[in-house]
């Protein structure tokens, strides 16, 4: 019997996994997780969902922070999930500004594509989770189905209304996984043969 594939969620990172600031995530203290983040992370993974982060970090370009200080930051996620029992696979990160004018910088795909590549995936029908209008487009352009979270910039992303087609709204990313989480748990019920009479 052929193996399904493994199914994954890509998430954005500021505004979505942590608190966001129009002043950049410098530090690992001005990290910090939006309430219930990590706890739906754990979920996700408990539910057999492979969970991947794809973040703009512009601020490295901008000269604000350096690569040790990007890697404390995600050391800090890495340790916050293991306390809850989860993790995530990876975090691919754009560092270029718009000026560079890359592949990777969202709303283009590269960061998307290169997720793909690293664990063959198909990523038709993977959900992807963001605050900001170009999360959504990045992972669209490549066949993902966007989620909207209204925290972060959600609201205001939600309230200029080019939403991508499709797109489902959450309160937050414990909403969304509880969401996702009982969709696949009724999916499955409907999917499993019904008992034979005694």
């Amino acid at each position: 019997m052929p193996q399904s594939q493994p199914r994954f969620v890509i998430l954005d990172r500021d505004g979505v996994v942590n608190l966001d600031s129009d002043h950049f995530i410098k530090t690992p203290d001005e990290w910090v997780p939006i309430a219930g983040s990590l706890e739906a992370i754990a979920a996700l993974n408990q539910a057999g969902y492979r969970v991947v982060i794809a973040s703009n970090q512009s601020g490295i370009g901008r000269g604000l922070f350096e690569m040790s200080a990007l890697n404390a930051m995600h050391e800090k996620l890495y340790k916050g999930l293991a306390n809850l029992g989860g993790r995530v696979e990876a975090v691919f990160f754009c560092p270029h500004t718009a000026a560079d004018n890359c592949d990777c910088r969202k709303p283009k795909s590269g960061l998307f594509e290169q997720i793909g590549e690293r664990f063959g995936l198909e990523l038709r029908g993977v959900p992807v989770v963001g605050d900001s209008l170009r999360d959504l487009e990045a992972g669209v352009a490549v066949g993902c189905i966007p989620h909207l979270v209204l925290t972060g910039k959600g609201v205001k992303t939600r309230d200029k209304g080019t939403l991508p087609a499709g797109t489902r709204i959450h309160d937050d990313l414990a909403a969304f996984a509880r969401w996702l989480i009982a969709g696949d748990g009724a999916h499955k019920a409907l999917s499993s043969p019904a008992p034979s009479a005694p």
